[in-house]
């Protein structure tokens, strides 16, 4: 029996744009191919990502980065075919009758060799600040208009350890608690209580959708290398926890 037997409506939650690609975007293809309907909640806008040299012709500030991979994102879920997406703190995915927030990127610095802590100099208005009831407040109001019959979303490390990730988790994880939503966890290694999916069939898709995000990556020669020089394969496998 799979987790995703009977399942036509699936919600991804993830922290930053291109996250949806590395993490999950084979199975996100995998997905669309067989009919499911797929929405992505983007929690920031990823304004603290560093920009791989020589992939723009000019700088940019902040928001400028940020209107980019406003961009990058909309490219790359279209290519995936992701039927709807949303950013947290806007409606839908905002407790009604709230005003508009935004969530900003609150940065990490390196702990050791593939684990992520905070940053220095987090900024006000960083997800990783924000109350905790917020977040969770916000991610039920779009579940509870979208009616997904799963959701899926970091396990309680955040992947790697990133704030922005280990937030997304704990807020995601407590609505669908609250709303009742069957809940998974991106899972990397397989094990007795984990759905394992290789999906090498869906490597053009997801190179494609890896393309969309210039400013983060590129590909080469079936490689992802990032901007800080960080270099791995094209992420086709991944498994999934039910919580």
């Amino acid at each position: 029996m799979s987790l995703l037997d009977g399942v036509r409506n699936v919600l991804f939650v993830h922290a930053h744009p291109d996250d949806e690609t590395l993490a999950t975007g084979a199975l996100i293809a995998e997905l669309v191919d067989r009919g499911v309907r797929v929405s992505l909640l983007t929690a920031t806008r990823g304004e603290r990502g560093e920009i791989v040299e020589g992939s723009l012709d000019h700088a940019v500030d902040a928001e400028g980065l940020s209107a980019l991979r406003e961009t990058e994102l909309r490219r790359a879920a279209d290519s995936l075919g992701i039927s709807d997406r949303y950013w947290l703190g806007t409606a839908p995915a905002r407790t009604v009758g709230q005003p508009t927030v935004r969530y900003r990127d609150s940065g990490m610095s390196w702990i050791e060799p593939g684990l992520a802590g905070p940053a220095a100099d987090v900024e006000p208005g960083a997800l990783a600040l924000a109350p905790l009831e917020q977040v969770v407040g916000d991610v039920v109001a779009l579940i509870e208009l979208l009616d997904p019959e799963l959701v899926v979303s970091y396990d309680h490390g955040g992947g790697y350890g990133h704030p922005d990730h280990v937030r997304t988790h704990e807020a995601t994880l407590a609505a669908s608690r609250l709303t009742a939503t069957p809940f998974a966890e991106i899972v990397s290694e397989p094990g007795s209580d984990v759905e394992w999916f290789d999906l090498d069939h869906r490597l053009s898709a997801v190179t494609r959708a890896l393309q969309q995000h210039r400013t983060q990556l590129t590909v080469v020669d079936g490689d992802v290398v990032h901007s800080g020089g960080q270099r791995h394969a094209i992420p086709l496998s991944m498994g999934l926890r039910q919580h």
